[in-house]
């Protein structure tokens, strides 16, 4: 078995892996980053609204905000990091090194934008292709920086554990201490393992567990399936956030109509032209998401309509064109013309709040293994996520957890022994087998553990999962290794999770909505 050494692992390219990776690798860290597809195929590619720049000396009114999406269940010691460093870590990367071509005004100052949850202007953005605009910039600089290798095609298997994976039996007497990872080599198609002093999990959010999803194929929740195979602490797993507004039409691809429309003025409305969203909250369509989704849902229930409508009438045909031009050509492919008539959208699993539990620094309960952006969760987010808080909190988790790693690796000494060959048996898995499966836990998940839940409707996601398991592990353990059957592994593991959690809290907060089953 093929086995390199490293000084980080990060396993996930997007903004969050990618920011790490130039910090460490600035310092002189050696760096192998794990990358499912391009350098680009990340779910931050797909953030359409914006980034939180709020340079204002007295930014209460953020934190407020924050506070008041989580449903008054954020950590106030995240929220105060993110408010303090996060335009420190906006300006120092994307705008004074990379010069990320962020919108602006006629005389040269940063456009700034609105989005549900917020009480003022604060977000900048790249007309509506924001994340593309960031990671395309922090990508490139990653492939011009010595010491980071990128992993094309890599997929993480399991991580290496001095209490699984060594052949010393008393290792595991030892703390929990992680040191690499198994990784299926994207090349050669075997496993091979990377032994690290530091392993950082960056593998985005978990949506492609729901049949309808903002996120790209494969998101599925990769780490916290194997952080928790390791014993890693996870927390909040239940706050899945739907984002409201997703594109709906028969045999039309599902993608996301980003929020900021909403700031600028559309509104949602039902089949009859009204704003249902009202009655729900005084902010209407700019309330928080958790709120949206549901008004939507009940409408939708009530109403028997498979979706509901976004009026753009509000807003002047040109401007449209210019300031959502993504949105204008991907809806006119599906013959909507958006200057002249409204989107039909629904609900779409979009972000989890909860993950690995992490402190400020990234640091989970294993020791050398660290978890930031979408994976992770310091509580900044509680029980619903404000808007446009996600790339941000890439860009300063993933500084803190690189400094926090470059003083460690300078004072501590690691115990990086050799790990066991992995065998993989010979026999190829079935692919229909496997779609149907994966087919078969994003149902459940969508039926029963989706926007409104109840105690009944868990109990039985949990019973199909746990035989779904079952049948899973068995196939996993005869089967040669594939990303496909890697990812229906995962994605078992990873919805079991979110169900056990929903099952354990009994208590309706921001996006975790339950209902009396009486």
């Amino acid at each position: 078995m093929k086995v390199i050494h490293t000084d980080c692992l990060v396993i996930g390219a997007g903004l969050g892996g990618a920011t790490y990776a130039l910090h460490a690798a600035r310092a002189g860290l050696d760096v192998q980053l794990l990358s499912l597809g391009g350098p680009s195929e990340a779910n931050s590619d797909w953030a359409q609204g914006g980034i939180i720049f709020d340079t204002s000396t007295q930014n209460d009114s953020l934190a407020g905000d924050i506070m008041t999406a989580s449903d008054n269940m954020a950590n106030p010691a995240a929220i105060e990091q993110l408010v303090k460093e996060g335009p420190v870590a906006v300006r120092e990367l994307l705008l004074d090194e990379l010069d990320v071509a962020f919108d602006r005004e006629s005389d040269g100052e940063l456009e700034l934008t609105r989005e549900g949850g917020h009480s003022e202007r604060r977000i900048i953005h790249a007309k509506d292709l924001t994340g593309r605009a960031i990671l395309s910039s922090v990508a490139a600089s990653v492939d011009a920086t010595p010491n980071i290798t990128r992993q094309m095609g890599a997929v993480a298997i399991d991580l290496l554990t001095l209490s699984h994976n060594t052949d010393k039996p008393a290792d595991r007497f030892e703390p929990l201490t992680c040191f690499g990872a198994y990784v299926l080599d994207g090349e050669s198609g075997k496993p091979m393992a990377i032994v690290a002093r530091k392993t950082i999990l960056a593998t985005g959010g978990l949506g492609q567990i729901f049949q309808h999803s903002t996120n790209r194929q494969g998101s599925v929740g990769h780490g916290i399936a194997m952080a928790y195979r390791v014993g890693a602490r996870l927390i909040d797993l239940e706050y899945v956030q739907f984002h409201p507004t997703v594109f709906y039409g028969n045999n039309a691809p599902h993608f996301l109509i980003t929020e900021a429309l909403r700031g600028e003025g559309a509104v949602l409305v039902n089949s009859r032209g009204e704003k249902f969203v009202d009655a729900f909250h005084p902010k209407g369509s700019l309330a928080p998401r958790d709120i949206v989704s549901r008004a939507i849902h009940q409408e939708m229930i009530a109403s028997g309509d498979p979706c509901v409508f976004l009026d753009l009438s509000a807003l002047k045909p040109d401007y449209i064109r210019e300031r959502f031009p993504f949105i204008y050509r991907r809806c006119a492919e599906q013959g909507i013309d958006i200057t002249s008539e409204p989107i039909p959208v629904v609900p779409a699993a979009h972000y989890s709040c909860g993950g690995i539990h992490t402190d400020l620094n990234g640091r989970t309960n294993v020791r050398h293994l660290n978890a930031i952006g979408e994976t992770a969760c310091t509580g900044l987010h509680g029980a619903n996520r404000l808007a446009s808080t996600s790339l941000l909190e890439c860009l300063t988790s993933a500084k803190f957890t690189a400094m926090a790693d470059i003083s460690d690796i300078e004072s501590m000494e690691f115990r990086l022994p050799k790990p066991r060959s992995w065998e993989s048996p010979q026999r190829h898995a079935d692919p229909t087998l496997i779609q149907q499966d994966l087919s078969q836990v994003r149902q459940t998940m969508w039926n029963y553990a989706g926007i409104v839940r109840s105690r009944r409707r868990l109990t039985r996601a949990r019973r199909i999962l746990l035989e779904l398991r079952e049948e899973v592990q068995t196939f996993y353990s005869d089967c040669h290794l594939s990303p496909e059957l890697i990812e229906l592994r995962n994605a078992v593991q990873t919805a079991l999770l979110v169900v056990h959690a929903a099952r354990l809290n009994p208590d309706s907060k921001g996006c975790h909505f339950v209902v009396d089953d009486d």
